[in-house]
């Protein structure tokens, strides 16, 4: 699960992580009727120092904070009624990245509130098909979600709602909703929102209009673009007591409830997959903006989008193992492991200064995590030129402090980003994973002794023995001959050394051969022989 995490964070910061423009003009083809109240009004606060792509303005703007430093932040979770998908992975992981730059990098203390849909008409009919209860089958797969964000490194939020444990409040919402205009109750039991009530105020992230023109509707709605804020409950169906008969939340309701419990009529920002832009927000917002009698609810929309494909992964796990190869040898030069030329340490320390201000500019550009990973793999690049000047003087003075500076600040960034590149943490998964480190750092050592073992042969005679020129040269043919005979005995040796370096590798471990020791690391994804299991299985 390291490896998914690395592979997903890498694609997303390696793609950059805003919506940016691209959806925003789409959006922007909006009614004119409706452009007035569409405009979005900026928040009065503290500016954060970053710049984020809007929803609801359709641009690029100052994230301006209520409070200096404290970002308010709700978080649609998921319907808990099957396994979690790649693009709830991708939208999951983008945020959290977003999430941990706010607050390492800009020291924004971020309060997040994530609402778990736990009844809903999927979760009743998957329920029905296991015979089982919808709250038991819900929270079976909420628990299987928090795993997989575990395993992605995904932080949790500050709190998690259930929508069945605020039932009380959503109907207090909905009840103030009615009382306020905009919504009306059924016959049959159904409370609907009365979407041509709220006229032009209706379209805040989309190009609906209230006064569009209606489908034709078989339902007790007024207008086809109502929607349910309560549905009267059918036979044997899990259901609440309510002023307008049994029944249970619409979708909509149950977000605006949870965020305004918590937040009341102040959000900063709220965040979502771009799939939930419309209806889900929109509706959240007409809802909110009615029931607290407000302009602007929910300052910042944030919306992702699944941007995947086998290229996109293979640069990504490129981009990994360029990382982690670097850190294996900047550690091997620090170590005396590799011994190279003098360093222009002048020009590494520029570089890792530059770097510093770049990525923390790139971050406050919209979260401009492919500029700032590009500053990174610049500065990897200046520190692997002057790696390369491999010398067999063993008295070159060495500059480790500079390759330790830049190792602890690579280190340092991607950890701040949810991944890390800690010695071999990428391969080592498990709770052996200890163990197995010290082993084929023994294994390896072992290796190394034969092969020097090996490669040792005496060194041929420079000068004339004093029994003439012909004994001389008879003691030089015996020398060659017996150097000879020890490279044949000991050829086996070299054999069964490459052997084990291409076993290993097989399974992704490589050995890199150095002039005083061998040092390994592991490929990202494992091996060949371990993709080849995993794909028989």
């Amino acid at each position: 699960m390291t490896m998914l995490r690395g592979a997903a964070a890498a694609v997303a910061v390696r793609c950059g992580l805003g919506p940016g423009p691209g959806g925003g003009e789409v959006a922007a083809r909006r009614c004119c009727s409706a452009a007035r109240r569409r405009e979005w009004v900026p928040p009065v606060g503290r500016d954060s120092g970053i710049v984020a792509y809007n929803s609801r303005s359709r641009t690029k703007e100052p994230l301006v904070l209520a409070k200096d430093r404290v970002a308010t932040w709700y978080s649609c979770g998921p319907t808990v009624y099957d396994h979690a998908h790649l693009g709830h992975a991708c939208s999951y992981v983008r945020f959290d990245i977003i999430r941990r730059i706010m607050t390492k990098f800009f020291g924004i203390e971020v309060i997040m509130v994530m609402g778990i849909t736990d009844i809903d008409d999927k979760i009743i009919k998957r329920a029905n098909e296991m015979n089982m209860s919808p709250v038991a089958l819900a929270r079976i797969y909420e628990e299987d979600f928090k795993q997989d964000m575990a395993a992605l490194k995904v932080l949790p939020p500050t709190v998690y709602m259930r929508v069945t444990e605020n039932i009380p409040q959503i109907i207090s919402f909905i009840e103030t909703v009615i009382a306020n205009g905009q919504a009306y109750a059924t016959s049959q039991g159904n409370v609907y929102f009365d979407v041509k009530s709220w006229g032009k105020r209706y379209g805040v992230l989309t190009t609906i209009s209230a006064d569009a023109q209606d489908e034709a509707v078989n339902t007790d709605k007024r207008h086809g673009k109502d929607f349910a804020l309560w549905k009267a409950a059918k036979p044997q169906e899990l259901s609440w007591t309510s002023p307008w008969g049994k029944g249970r939340p619409g979708w909509h309701i149950e977000c605006s409830t949870i965020s305004s419990a918590v937040f009341g009529k102040q959000l900063d920002i709220h965040t979502g997959g771009i799939d939930l832009a419309f209806p889900h927000h929109e509706n959240e917002i007409a809802q909110c903006e009615v029931y607290h009698q407000c302009e602007q609810w929910g300052n910042y929309f944030l919306h992702s989008a699944v941007e995947f494909s086998d290229e996109s992964m293979d640069d990504a796990k490129n981009l990994l193992q360029a990382i982690s190869s670097f850190i294996k040898d900047a550690n091997a030069y620090i170590k005396g492991q590799l011994i190279c030329d003098p360093v222009r340490e002048d020009i590494l320390w520029e570089r890792l200064a530059s770097t510093k201000v770049t990525v923390k500019a790139s971050f406050a550009d919209d979260f401009d995590t492919s500029r700032a990973v590009a500053a990174i793999m610049d500065l990897i690049h200046h520190g692997n030129r002057q790696l390369k000047a491999v010398t067999k003087d063993a008295g070159s003075p060495r500059s480790s402090v500079v390759y330790g500076s830049i190792i602890s600040y690579i280190e340092g960034f991607f950890n701040a980003l949810g991944m890390s590149f800690e010695e071999r943490q990428v391969a080592l998964r498990g709770d052996n994973s200890a163990v197995l480190s010290n082993v084929i750092d023994e294994l390896v050592q072992f290796r190394t002794k034969v092969r020097h073992y090996a490669l040792a042969l005496p060194e041929a005679a420079e000068t004339a023995l004093v029994e003439g020129d012909a004994g001389a040269k008879g003691s030089k043919q015996e020398e060659k001959e017996k150097r000879q005979q020890l490279m044949r005995e000991r050829r086996p040796l070299l054999e069964a050394c490459d052997s084990l370096r291409e076993n290993l590798a097989a399974f992704g471990i490589h050995i890199k051969d150095r002039a005083a020791v061998s040092t390994w690391e592991m490929a990202e994804g494992g091996g060949q022989a371990e993709q080849q299991a995993q794909e028989k299985s």
